[in-house]
C-alpha cells in the first residue's frame, strides 16, 4: 500500500544477518561493529561425482582454507570460499571463487577424471555475518559460535552461528528477551519440539503415496522426505497427467521430481515471487540454473492463475527471476564461458548457414540452445517429439555434457 505506520513492542530483536552492524547503528551510532562478512561460493555438480553416501571435508587445501565435497539431492554439492566481502542483498559468485573450489575438486579424483568447468550446474555466494574483533582482518580465524548482546536501550541482538545451531541461537536470545524485559513466559520447549509435518511421518511414508494417489516413487519420496506428512496435502491437490503412470503428479521439468502441486501449495503457504519458488520452496535454482529458468513460464502461469495476476505482474515476476538466476545462481558465469575455440571443419559458406540456424533456435541470443529452445520451435511448426527422447537428442550434440548445446558443439555435430 506504501503507507508507513508506527509498530511499539516491549522489546526488539536484531536478527538481521550481514546486516546486525547497520540496526545496531540505528539504535546507538557510537557502537563498534561485532560482525564481519565473510562471503563463502558453493557449487552444485554431478552427481556422479561423489558417493551416494560419503562426503569430504579437508582443512588443509591448497590456500588454507576449508572445503567440503557432499552428495546433496542426488547432485554434488562442493564449496565453500571464504574471503572478507561488503554486505549486500544480492551477493554474486565469481569465476575466480568456481574455479578454485574446481582447482580442489580435482585434488580428489583419479587421474582419470575430467573436472569440467561445464559440469558446474548451479553457483551461488552466500554471506556469512560471522563474529569477529573489529581489528581482525583474518575472517578464517573468526568464530561461527553465535553472540547475544543488548544495548543499553534493551535492543537484543544475536549474531554469528550457523543454520545446524538455530535452535540454540532461537534459545539464548528469547532468554534474553524474557530476562531483560521482564517478559511473562514458561520454559523453553525447543528440546524435542517436533517440526511440522513430522507428526505422523515414518520412512515409509512415501508408498502411501504411491499406492493411494498414484505418484511416482521418486516424486513421492521427495515430498515425504520434504513435507513430512503435509505431504498428503500436496498429493491431494496433484493434477491428472492424463498417463497410464503415474496418475497424478506432473513434473515441472522432467530431470527433477518437483511437481506443479508444489507451486499451488508454495502459494497456499504465502509464496508470492516465483524467486521464492524456484530457491526456496523447490531447490532447483540450487541444483540446475537452466532447469529452473526452463520450468520458469509454467511457474509463473500456475502462479498468476492462484494470485489473480495480470500480464504486466507475470512479465515482472518472470525477469526478475531471470535476473536472479543469471546474476546471484551462475548462469551469468556459466553462459560467460560460452567458448568458440574449437576448430570446426566446415567451409565458410556452410558456417554462415549453420550459424543461421542455430539462431532459429537461440531466440534470446544465449549462445546455446536448450530444451525450452527447441520444444518452442517445434511447437511452431506444430510438431510434438516426448520430452525424454528431446532430451536424449541434445545429450548426443552436447560434447561438453553442461545441460546446453553452445554453438561450437553445434557446428561440430554438423561437421562430423
Amino acid at each position: 500500500s506504501g503507507k508507513e505506520f508506527d509498530v511499539r513492542a516491549k522489546c526488539v530483536i536484531n536478527a538481521t544477518g550481514p546486516f546486525t552492524d547497520s540496526v545496531r547503528k540505528m539504535d546507538d551510532q557510537e557502537v563498534p561493529n561485532i560482525c564481519q562478512p565473510s562471503a563463502g561460493v558453493h557449487i552444485v555438480m554431478p552427481g556422479y561425482y561423489s558417493p551416494d553416501n560419503m562426503g569430504l571435508l579437508d582443512p588443509a587445501t591448497s590456500d588454507g582454507r576449508v572445503i567440503f565435497f557432499l552428495p546433496w539431492e542426488k547432485m554434488t554439492i562442493a564449496g565453500t570460499t571464504d574471503s572478507p566481502t561488503d554486505v549486500t542483498s544480492h551477493p554474486i559468485p565469481t569465476e575466480e571463487d568456481i574455479n578454485f573450489i574446481l582447482s580442489e575438486v580435482r585434488n580428489y579424483l583419479g587421474a582419470d577424471v575430467a573436472v569440467r568447468r561445464g559440469d558446474v550446474l548451479a553457483a551461488w555466494s552466500g554471506i556469512r555475518p560471522l563474529v569477529t574483533n573489529p581489528d581482525s582482518k583474518d575472517t578464517q580465524s573468526i568464530s561461527r559460535n553465535h553472540v547475544v548482546t543488548i544495548s543499553d536501550s534493551g535492543l537484543i541482538t544475536i549474531a554469528g552461528g550457523k543454520w545446524t545451531t538455530y535452535r540454540a541461537m532461537a534459545r539464548d536470545t528469547i532468554d534474553a528477551a524474557i530476562q531483560e524485559h521482564k517478559l511473562q513466559a514458561g520454559s523453553c520447549q525447543t528440546m524435542g519440539l517436533q517440526l511440522e509435518g513430522a507428526q505422523d511421518w515414518s520412512p515409509t511414508l512415501y508408498i502411501r503415496l504411491v499406492q493411494d494417489y498414484g505418484l511416482e516413487s521418486e516424486v513421492a519420496q521427495h515430498l515425504a522426505s520434504t513435507y513430512g506428512d503435509k505431504a498428503f496435502e500436496v498429493a491431494k491437490i496433484a493434477q491428472v497427467t492424463g498417463k497410464r503412470w503415474p496418475i497424478v503428479g506432473k513434473r515441472l521439468v522432467s530431470e527433477f521430481p518437483y511437481i506443479e502441486a508444489e507451486v499451488v501449495y508454495g502459494v497456499k503457504e504465502y509464496a508470492r515471487t516465483a524467486v521464492d519458488i524456484i530457491s526456496r520452496r523447490t531447490r532447483l535454482a540450487f541444483l540446475n540454473v537452466q532447469a529452473a529458468d526452463e520450468a520458469l513460464p509454467r511457474i509463473v502461469d500456475i502462479m498468476a492463475k492462484e494470485l489473480n495476476w495480470c500480464e504486466q505482474h507475470k512479465k515482472e515476476q518472470l525477469e526478475t527471476a531471470k535476473k536472479f538466476l543469471y546474476y546471484e545462481m551462475g548462469y551469468k558465469v556459466k553462459t560467460d564461458q560460452l567458448t568458440d575455440r574449437s576448430e570446426i571443419c566446415l567451409v565458410p559458406a556452410d558456417i554462415e548457414r549453420y550459424k543461421k540456424r542455430f539462431r532459429m533456435f537461440d531466440k534470446d541470443k544465449k549462445g546455446f540452445i536448450t530444451t525450452l529452445d527447441v520444444q518452442r520451435v517445434l511447437q511452431s511448426i506444430s510438431m510434438q517429439i516426448d520430452e525424454n527422447t528431446l532430451h536424449e537428442i541434445l545429450n548426443e550434440v552436447d560434447l561438453n555434457k553442461n545441460g546446453q548445446v553452445e554453438l561450437n558443439e553445434f557446428l561440430q555435430v554438423r561437421a562430423s
